[in-house]
C-alpha cells in the first residue's frame, strides 16, 4: 500500500490526477511473494483558468503573464505550456512575490493557493489569493563590518539610495557588486548581506549591507579539464590570475572571457573549489568542450573550355591543437593553377606578438585556352609577413609588408576599362605594398557572439619603388546587444575607399571593391552589384566586338555595406550552442568616385558607373542560419531583396557557405 501511495504521488505532483496504479501480491515457491504493480498514467491535467485574487495595484493580465503556467491556447501545442505540475506552480508563486518585493511591497503575502480538479481529473482551475500591502521606499543605506577596500568605492557600488521604492532585486544586486569587489582583492569567501529594516508607521526601510570578508584566498593550482585537442599551454597563455597570486574574480573571468573568445570552445567553464585542509587556498578549474575551429571544402567540376577542374582548402584556426592558424587553398584546371598558403602564430612571443606568413601563385596557361572568348586575366605571384602588437586586453597593432608581381593578360573581348588601364600602366607591375592596422574586440565568444562589440581600422598603400601607385582603407565593425535571454541584436558596417596617387591615377581594376551574396548583401549573387563594364565593340586595337554587349559586374573603388540582425533560438533545438538562427536586414553597394558619367554600349544598353550615392544602395531582407559542424560552419539564407539599385543587379533568393559565418 506504501509503494502504490507514493508512486501515486508522484503522478498527481505531475498533474497526472486520472492515474490509476494497482498493487498486487503473488505468491511465489519457496515462502516468496511477488509484487505487480500495473500503473495508467492517464493524461496531464489541463490549466483551464488561472485567478489572482487581491490584487488592487497590478493587473491581473499583469501578474498572470508572469506565470510559467499558462492556461490552454492555439500554441499550447507546441510549447505544452499549459500542462499543470506542482513545481512550476511553486516557480511561479516564488516569481510572483519577486515582482512585488521589487516595487515596494515588501510585506506583500501570498495568503492560500487553491488548485481545483474538474471530475473527470482532465482539467484544472488554479486561485491564489494574496495580500498586497503598501508600498515602502528606502529612508537608509548603511555599510557594516570589515569593508578590506576603501568606504568610497563601495559606496560607489550601492545601487540602492534613499527616496527609492524599495526593490529586493536592486538589494540582491548591490550585494553581489560589493561581494565581486570583495572578489577582485582576493576575497573570494565574502559574504554581504543586505538586511532591511521596515518601519511600519511611515512605511520606509533601513537597509544595512553587513560585510564579512572573510580571509584573503591564494590559487593553488589552475586545472584544465576537457581539452582534448588543444594543448593545456593554448590554455594557460591566455590566463591573467597566476598560481600562487590571491585570487581575483577580475582576473579568474577575464581568463575564461578569453578562452571563449579564441573560438575553439564550445563552452567554457570555471570553478574555483577551496582546496582541502586549507582555509586560504583554493584551485581554479576551468572545464571546456572543443568545437570545430576551421573548415574543409573539395570540389570537382568540368567545364567545356577548362576542362576537368579540381580544387580544395583547408583553413584551422587551432592547428593540430597548437593554437596556430593554417590554411591551405588550390585549384587546378588544364588551363589555370591556383595556389595560396598562409600562417599565422599568436603567441610568437609569450607578450602576445603575432607573426604570420602568406604567399600565393596564379597562372592562366593561354596556349591551353581559346584567347578568342577570354576577356582578361591576372596572374599573380607574392608573399607577404606581417606583425601584430596587443596595446591592450582588448585591442592590437598590425603591420604588414607584401610584395606581388601581377600581369595581365587580355583577349580579343577585353572591355574598355580594362584595355584603357594596360595601354596606359602596361600589363606587368611589381609593387610593394605595406598596411598598418588597429583592431578591437569585447566580444564574448570568438564565434556566434552574443554579447560585445569589435571594430577593425586598416591601411594599405604601396610603397616607393612599386609600379603602381595606389591605397585602400577599409573599416570593419559589429555590435552585438543582448534585448533578452534568448534574443540579440547585431549592428554591422563594412566601408571601404581606394584610390591612385602619382602617376597612377585611380585604384587598379583588379585591386576593385565587389558587393553581393554571403558578408555582403544577401539576396543578390556573389559581387554582382555595383558599376558595370563597357563591353568591347571592337574598335580598341586587337580586339573584337563582343557578340553578347552585356556590360558585367566590375566593382569599384568605394564600399559601403551593413545591416541589422535579431538573433533567436531556432524552435524544437534544444542544443543551440552550434546554431544561430536571425531574421535581417542587409543594405549596401559598390560604388565608383572616378566614374565621369554613364555610357553606352555598341548595343545601346546602358554601362552604370555611379558616384557614391547613398540612395542608389541595394537592400533585402531574410532569414538566416549558421550551423557549426565538423567541417566548418555551414551557412544558409533565404532572402528576398527589397530594392535593387539597377535594372541589371543580379538576385538570387537561396544562398549557403561553408566556411563563413554571420
Amino acid at each position: 500500500e506504501g509503494v502504490r501511495n507514493e508512486l501515486q504521488r508522484q503522478y498527481v505532483a505531475q498533474g497526472r490526477y486520472s492515474a490509476e496504479v494497482d498493487a498486487e501480491v503473488v505468491p511465489q515457491p519457496r515462502n516468496r511473494v511477488g509484487l505487480k504493480i500495473n500503473i495508467n498514467e492517464g493524461t496531464v491535467a489541463s490549466i483551464q483558468h488561472i485567478n489572482v485574487v487581491g490584487n488592487k495595484v497590478f493587473s491581473d493580465e499583469d501578474l498572470t503573464d508572469l506565470f510559467e503556467l499558462k492556461t490552454s491556447n492555439w500554441l499550447s501545442f507546441f510549447k505544452n505550456d499549459d500542462k499543470y505540475a506542482r513545481e512550476k506552480l511553486s516557480g511561479d508563486l516564488e516569481r510572483l512575490r519577486s515582482y512585488y518585493l521589487d516595487r515596494g511591497y515588501i510585506n506583500m503575502d501570498i495568503a492560500s493557493t487553491q488548485v481545483s480538479i474538474t471530475p473527470d481529473k482532465k482539467n484544472v482551475y488554479i486561485t491564489v489569493n494574496i495580500n498586497e500591502g503598501e508600498k515602502y521606499s528606502v529612508k537608509s543605506v548603511k555599510l557594516s563590518g570589515d569593508l578590506k577596500v576603501p568606504e568610497d568605492q563601495v559606496k560607489s557600488l550601492l545601487l540602492v539610495q534613499p527616496g527609492q521604492v524599495f526593490s529586493r532585486k536592486v538589494m540582491t544586486t548591490t550585494s553581489e557588486l560589493i561581494t565581486r569587489r570583495l572578489g577582485n582583492e582576493g576575497y573570494t569567501f565574502a559574504n554581504v548581506n543586505g538586511v532591511p529594516t521596515p518601519n511600519n508607521e511611515d512605511h520606509t526601510v533601513d537597509i544595512t549591507f553587513v560585510v564579512d570578508p572573510g580571509k584573503r584566498a591564494y590559487v593553488n593550482r589552475i586545472n584544465y579539464r576537457g581539452n582534448t585537442k588543444s594543448e593545456d599551454e593554448v590554455l594557460r597563455r591566455e590566463m591573467r590570475q597566476m598560481e600562487g597570486g590571491w585570487a581575483s574574480t577580475y582576473l579568474i573571468d577575464q581568463s575564461k572571457t578569453r578562452l571563449d573568445r579564441l573560438g575553439f570552445f564550445k563552452e567554457v567553464n570555471v570553478e574555483t573549489p577551496p582546496v582541502p585542509g586549507t582555509d586560504d587556498q583554493v584551485d581554479v578549474n576551468y572545464a571546456v568542450e572543443e568545437q570545430a575551429s576551421g573548415s574543409i571544402t573539395a570540389s570537382v567540376g568540368f567545364a567545356q573550355s577548362a576542362g576537368l577542374i579540381l580544387g580544395g582548402s583547408i583553413s584551422q584556426n587551432n592547428f593540430l591543437g597548437t593554437g596556430n592558424k593554417v590554411s591551405i587553398g588550390l585549384t587546378r584546371s588544364e588551363y589555370q593553377s591556383r595556389y595560396n598558403f598562409s600562417y599565422v602564430d599568436p603567441y610568437y612571443t609569450p607578450d602576445g606578438v603575432s607573426l604570420g606568413y602568406s604567399a600565393f601563385y596564379r597562372t592562366t596557361n593561354y596556349d591551353d585556352l581559346d584567347v578568342d572568348v577570354a576577356s582578361y586575366a591576372v596572374d599573380s605571384l607574392g608573399a607577404g609577413i606581417n606583425l601584430g602588437y596587443p596595446i591592450s586586453e582588448t585591442s592590437r597593432l598590425t603591420y604588414g609588408l607584401t610584395v606581388q608581381q601581377d600581369e595581365i593578360k587580355t583577349g580579343k573581348y577585353t572591355v574598355d576599362e580594362i584595355f584603357d588601364f594596360v595601354e596606359k600602366e602596361g600589363d606587368k607591375y611589381l609593387n610593394f605594398k605595406g598596411s598598418v592596422g588597429w583592431s578591437e574586440s569585447t566580444l564574448n565568444k570568438g564565434v556566434l557572439a552574443t554579447r560585445g562589440h569589435s571594430q577593425s581600422l586598416v591601411f594599405e598603400s604601396t610603397l616607393p619603388g612599386s609600379d603602381l601607385s595606389f591605397f585602400k582603407l577599409d573599416y570593419r565593425a559589429q555590435y552585438f546587444h543582448p534585448i533578452t535571454d534568448n534574443y540579440t541584436l547585431r549592428l554591422h558596417t563594412e566601408l571601404g575607399y581606394g584610390d591612385g596617387y602619382g602617376s597612377t591615377s585611380g585604384l587598379p581594376f583588379y585591386e576593385n571593391y565587389y558587393a553581393g551574396g554571403f558578408n555582403s548583401v544577401r539576396g543578390f549573387k556573389d559581387s554582382t552589384l555595383g558599376p558595370r563594364s563597357t563591353p568591347s565593340n571592337g574598335s580598341k586595337p586587337g580586339t573584337l566586338a563582343d557578340p553578347d554587349q552585356d556590360p558585367l559586374p566590375f566593382g569599384g573603388n568605394a564600399l559601403v555595406q551593413g545591416g541589422v540582425e535579431v538573433m533567436f533560438p531556432l524552435p524544437f533545438v534544444k542544443d543551440q550552442r552550434s546554431l544561430r538562427t536571425s531574421v535581417f536586414w542587409d543594405v549596401g553597394n559598390v560604388f565608383d568616385t572616378k566614374c565621369d558619367s554613364t555610357r553606352t554600349s555598341a548595343s545601346g544598353k546602358k554601362v552604370e558607373c555611379n558616384d557614391i550615392d547613398l540612395s542608389g544602395m541595394a537592400s533585402s531582407v531574410g532569414i538566416g542560419v549558421t550551423w557549426i559542424t565538423a567541417l566548418g560552419p555551414l551557412s544558409f539564407a533565404l532572402a528576398m531583396p527589397i530594392k535593387k539599385p539597377d535594372d541589371e543587379a543580379e538576385t538570387q533568393v537561396f544562398q549557403f557557405s561553408l566556411g563563413q559565418t554571420f
